[in-house]
């Protein structure tokens, strides 16, 4: 089974397995904006890439939704720097 990562209402990106969730939380400011605020992943999860899919799934959202993108969370700013495509989205 491959992962993926499912938006919900909460403004989260989230991934379950195991009755554990890991998630991204982000906001939309309805004028082309989107926040990427923090990433967690329960201990359970950890080391097997999780947070970086959630990372990618933001980023191609925001790409999917001609969004930029403004990177607070360290870990989805360690994603960018890792995956130089994605980029172009961040917000000046």
């Amino acid at each position: 089974m491959s992962k993926s990562a499912s938006e919900v209402s909460r403004n989260r990106f989230e991934y379950e397995e195991g009755g554990e969730t890991a998630y991204l939380e982000f906001d939309l400011d309805g004028h082309g904006w989107i926040t990427l605020w923090h990433t967690e992943v329960p201990p359970k999860l950890r080391g097997r890439g999780i947070a970086g899919m959630l990372a990618q799934t933001a980023f191609e959202y925001a790409r999917d939704n001609h969004l930029k993108v403004d990177v607070v969370c360290p870990m989805a700013q360690g994603f960018l720097e890792k995956h130089p495509e994605f980029k172009g989205l961040v917000g000046k």
